[in-house]
Formats: C-alpha cells, sequence, structure tokens
C-alpha cells in the first residue's frame, strides 16, 4: 500500500477549477502562512521546494499574507535568494539556546537577532522591491489592559479574552484591532477584511522588521512592539490571537490561494483551538488549496508529532536541537512528493474537499 506522506484539500470554487481545468501556478494570487512557532519546521522543506518549482513561474501580483510565522516565512519568500534564507532561518531557529530560566527579555531579544539573521543587508528593499510577491503582515494592535506588560494584569485579560471568545469570536475586539501592514504597490483582496476594527499600515523599510517581530509577539512570552513607524501608538502582538489560521478572504476573483499547513484543517483564532465548533467562513477558504502533512507522515516523526514550543522545556536543549534536525530531514519526503504531484499533473487526483 503506497502512503501519502501529503493531504491535498480545497474549496468548493478551488476543487471545481482543477478538476475541470487542471491546475498551473500562474492560478496562484495568494500565498498563506499561519501562526505556530515551531511547527514551522515541518513545512521549511516544502518552502524550498515551493521557492524553487512554482514561485519562478507565478504570474504577479501574487500576496504573501502571514501571522506569526507565517511572516517570519514569508521575509524570507521575497528575498533575491529565498533558499538561502529559508536555509539561515531554519539553522537559527532550530540552534537557538537560552539561559537555565529565560525571561520575556532574553526570548524577545534572541527573536531579534534571528530576524536579522534572517533578514540581512538590504532584505527589506529586497522584500519591498520584489516584481511579483507583495509581502503583507497582520498583527494587532492591544487594547486596554491587553497592552500591559505587567504579567498578571496581561494573564487576566488574555483569560477575559478566551472566556468570551467562547461565546462569540467578535468579543475579541474589545482587547485587540488587527493590524495591516500592507504593500502598497497592489492592495490585496482581505485590504477590507470586515468581522474586527482594521488598523492599515504601509510597509515600508522603517517599520517592516519591527511589523514582523509584532506578529510573533506571543503574548506572556515575548514583549510586545511599542510605537511601530507610521503606526497608531500603542503595543502590537501577535496576529495569530485573531487571525490563527487566516480566516480572511484571501482569494481574488479567477486566482487561487495555496496554503501550505501543518495541519489539515484551519482554526480561525488562537483562542479557538480548542472549539472545534468555530469554523472559518465558507466564502473565505472557496478558492483555497490547503497542503499539509499526512497524520500516517506525522506518525514517523519523533514523539509521533509536529514541533512546538512545549518542546523547549520536554527536550534537553541538545536533544531538542536533535530532534528538529531529525524533523527537517524526514521533511524532505514532503517536498519530494509535491514536486511529484506537481509536476506529474496529479493535484486534481489527489484533492479532498476542504
Amino acid at each position: 500500500m503506497t502512503t501519502n506522506n501529503l493531504v491535498f484539500k480545497a474549496g468548493p470554487g478551488a476543487f471545481e477549477t482543477i478538476r475541470r481545468h487542471g491546475f498551473a501556478a500562474e492560478q496562484i494570487g495568494t500565498i498563506a502562512g499561519a501562526s505556530g512557532g515551531a511547527k514551522w519546521l515541518v513545512l521549511s522543506q516544502l518552502d524550498r521546494c515551493i521557492l524553487q518549482t512554482l514561485v519562478p513561474k507565478l504570474v504577479g501580483p501574487v500576496h504573501l499574507i502571514g501571522s506569526s510565522i507565517g511572516s517570519w516565512r514569508f521575509a524570507c519568500y521575497a528575498q533575491d535568494d529565498p533558499v538561502a534564507a529559508i536555509e539561515r532561518f531554519e539553522e537559527a531557529y532550530i540552534g537557538q539556546s537560552y539561559s537555565d530560566r529565560p525571561d520575556i527579555h532574553e526570548i524577545t531579544a534572541k527573536s531579534r537577532e534571528i530576524l536579522r539573521i534572517v533578514m540581512q543587508a538590504d532584505a527589506p528593499r529586497q522584500i519591498l522591491d520584489h516584481p511579483v510577491l507583495r509581502t503583507h503582515v497582520m498583527s494587532v494592535r492591544s487594547k486596554h489592559i491587553a497592552a500591559s506588560e505587567n504579567r498578571v494584569l496581561l494573564a487576566a485579560s488574555l483569560a477575559a479574552a478566551a472566556s468570551l471568545n467562547a461565546v462569540s469570536r467578535r468579543t475579541l475586539a474589545w482587547f485587540f484591532e488587527r493590524a495591516l501592514f500592507f504593500d502598497a504597490r497592489d492592495l490585496p483582496p482581505f485590504f477590507d477584511v470586515g468581522g474586527f476594527p482594521i488598523q492599515k499600515i504601509r510597509i515600508r523599510e522603517s517599520n517592516i522588521e519591527d511589523a514582523i517581530v509584532s506578529t510573533g509577539a506571543i503574548p506572556l512570552v515575548l514583549s510586545g512592539v511599542r510605537n511601530i513607524d507610521g503606526a497608531e501608538p500603542g503595543v502590537y502582538r501577535d496576529g495569530g490571537v485573531i487571525d490563527y489560521h487566516l480566516d480572511l478572504p484571501l482569494s481574488e476573483s479567477g486566482r487561487l490561494t495555496l496554503f501550505p499547513h501543518f495541519f489539515d484543517r484551519i482554526v480561525p483564532g488562537w483562542f479557538d483551538k480548542k472549539l472545534s465548533w468555530r469554523k472559518p467562513l465558507p466564502e473565505h477558504i472557496d478558492r483555497t488549496i490547503l497542503v499539509s502533512p499526512s497524520a500516517e507522515f506525522v506518525q514517523r516523526l519523533p514523539r509521533q508529532k509536529i514541533p512546538d514550543r512545549t518542546d523547549f522545556t520536554s527536550y534537553a536543549p541538545l536533544d531538542r536541537i536533535r530532534a528538529w534536525q531529525t524533523v527537517v530531514g524526514e521533511c524532505r519526503a514532503l517536498a519530494d512528493e509535491f514536486a511529484d504531484v506537481i509536476a506529474g499533473d496529479r493535484l486534481a487526483a489527489r484533492l479532498q474537499p476542504l
């Protein structure tokens, strides 16, 4: 029996388009990247494959939209040598080390250090001048006590937000507003997204690093980023709080969204992870192609799971590094299978409904 390492799912519109007309890279109008921290390592080989096989064939503009680690990955995509950037990111991320009891300041400083390894020299200019890719970053601006760095107050605000979110996702607007840092050369299909208050900030060389750091600033783990250039004064935090897996209108009319993902499901917000009834809006995923590791593949990984933040405490440092290196090596199988499916025009045959 052949084991499939990847699962391919598509919303109804994408499913119908690909079944009728096949798939071509030129159809892609958006590439999406979800929040997930260390989970991104399961996609690092797939990212390389996409960069080498699909990105050179894209017809612009193609929008990159990420929250948290998704934006970090896309900071690599739009550089002049994106594969080298992914390799730097992977090496620095796996090799990060801390004191025995790191505080929020140590972890925040390490985050900046890793991003500066990823975005060397004139990377901001390269990203903002890319001829095809348009980089957009989704963060959040904290409100009221959610803007506090006092651990007790911040924890209380998060607990309240989680409780109220279980009743209605819209209550998150009492604590946070979306902050979309956008490439103004071409406005993305999610530019006028509703549902929550949204601040729109033109992304530029002077704020791109802060924007990317802010969208990965997990509350209580990393410090928020204050007073980003061009944005309203305030504290900016992890975009995954509202847009964990990007429940947004991602696709332009007639184009498709490619969503390389850790899981075969989309969870709208950070506080929705245990709310099985919370689903993305159907119209948001209509033209989305979701590509994720299969459950069978994950069972072959160390501890039978995708890497996550708990690995920092459940492994000794060197054991964590070795485990993550093993994951990256195993994930070459995902890249090989993706390349084979695309080159062999077998995507339509592999699609399942999303």
